[in-house]
């Protein structure tokens, strides 16, 4: 069985909703999961904030801003009378949910009910649309298999066991669809995935079913080797090892969700991107195995904060780190990269939701420097120590942008650098010519 998964920009309309019905209209058992239409989980979270601001008139009006997008895309996506109906029917159904929540007290604990809409509806429109033309499919809710633990983390096991029980309700089906994003939390509420979560839902709908591939459908025609937002003619990996996969995801590359890599990686299911505007492109293939020995890709993080700590204790002490990083570990910030010499240690960060408390305690051991709008650029390939060249070749096309951190050795997949996000622009283009311009040249 094959899991497809299909972004927002996928469903975002009555057209793109046809063209994704035809894409999963084949032979064979598939789940195909669903992201909401695009910008309505966005639409909803500002829903949310008017609630929970007592805005109850500014949410009603929002939610009144959103309902003629879905019903314009039920009166396009069908064809016939009745499913007209009953798609209006369906979206009557969920904004009479939505205003309720503006007639009575609303509490943090019904936010994420309240961002789940977004994968139901469009659920549910395809899955008519389907119904309308003739094409046997079943929608699986999410809602009873999809569950996070007490940590927030996906319990797989539970997920395991009861999509099973869903399934085999129905054994003679091909087409499931499902929601992405969207869970329940230990004790049955509402929950989720966190943003770029339908990713994460459909590699752990995969790993659960030990699929034979898990297909990630966007509107880009694969994983690209530097970010075409900046740099000009960027090209589509044809292939990458789930470890360079994972680098490039949980550095910057937007396609892909960094979570989703692991449950695929750990039950050797290959992960394959492609295009649902351009779905004859090749796209990119992940998998366990990695082609050649080179570098394959850059990718830049945003919105990095370094943080500085000064201590003469550290000379010659041990145990001064595990201290430092305690800290970190009390707030669950991660760190992304570290350095250290004989008395100072620097460090960067992504999220700053702890950082006066950390900061505060930090200061027990010494000077304390915080130096926010950094960026770090990660060049991923794969790096055999006992092959020479990589670092030279980095570091001259680098060498004009001022460069605060780097971090190399820790993995064969990964060599990153900490810069000014000033440069950031500028550094992408110095790689894309000095590295990538360079070897098509050599080819």
């Amino acid at each position: 069985m094959e899991v497809l998964k299909f972004g927002g920009t996928s469903v975002g309309s009555a057209e793109r909703m046809k063209a994704v019905a035809k894409l999963i209209n084949y032979p064979g058992k598939k789940i195909v999961v669903l992201s909401a239409m695009s910008g309505t989980t966005d639409h909803l979270v500002k829903i949310t904030q008017a609630l929970l601001k007592k805005e109850n008139n500014n949410a009603a009006q929002l939610i009144a801003d959103l309902e003629p997008r879905y019903r314009k895309t039920v009166q396009e996506l069908y064809a016939t009378e009745e499913y007209k109906k009953k798609g209006n029917e369906l979206i009557t159904e969920h904004f009479n949910f939505l205003l309720s929540f503006t007639q009575d007290m609303f509490t943090p604990n019904e936010e994420k009910t309240i961002l789940a809409e977004g994968e139901l509806m469009s659920t549910a429109l395809v899955q008519f649309y389907m119904e309308e033309n003739k094409v046997p499919s079943v929608l699986l809710p999410a809602l009873n298999f999809m569950r996070i633990d007490k940590e927030g983390e996906p319990d797989l096991a539970y997920i395991e066991e009861h999509l099973k029980k869903e399934l085999a309700k129905y054994p003679h089906t091909e087409l499931f669809i499902t929601q992405g994003y969207i869970c329940r939390n230990p004790f049955g509420q509402v929950d989720n995935l966190k943003r770029g979560g339908s990713d994460y839902t459909a590699s752990l709908i995969g790993a659960a079913i030990y699929s034979t591939e898990v297909q990630i459908w966007t509107d880009i025609d694969g994983m690209h080797n530097n970010d075409p937002r900046y740099v000009p003619k960027t090209y589509p990996i044809a292939e990458l090892s789930f470890d360079e996969a994972a680098e490039l995801a949980y550095f910057g590359a937007k396609i892909l969700h960094p979570a989703c890599i692991l449950p695929a990686q750990k039950r050797h299911i290959p992960v394959r991107l492609l295009n649902t505007m351009q779905p004859e492109a090749k796209g990119t293939l992940i998998s366990d195995s990695s082609q050649g020995h080179d570098i394959k890709a850059v990718a830049a993080k945003d919105n990095i904060t370094v943080i500085k700590i000064k201590s003469a204790r550290m000379l010659m002490a041990y145990g001064f780190l595990r201290s430092v990083f305690e800290v970190f570990e009390r707030y669950k910030t991660p760190i992304d990269m570290i350095t250290t010499s004989e008395v100072a240690v620097s460090l960067t960060i992504d999220t700053t939701d702890h950082i006066k408390q950390i900061v505060e305690e930090l200061e027990n051991f010494g000077t304390v420097d915080v130096e926010p709008n950094q960026t770090i650029i990660c060049i991923v390939g794969d790096f055999l120590a006992e092959k020479h060249g990589y670092s030279v070749k980095i570091f001259d096309a680098m060498k004009d942008i001022p460069i605060r951190m780097i971090s190399y050795g820790g993995s064969k997949n990964n060599i990153s650098v900490l810069i000014s996000g000033d440069h950031k622009k500028a550094a992408l283009l110095a790689l894309n010519e000095g590295v990538f311009m360079k070897n098509a040249v050599k080819n």
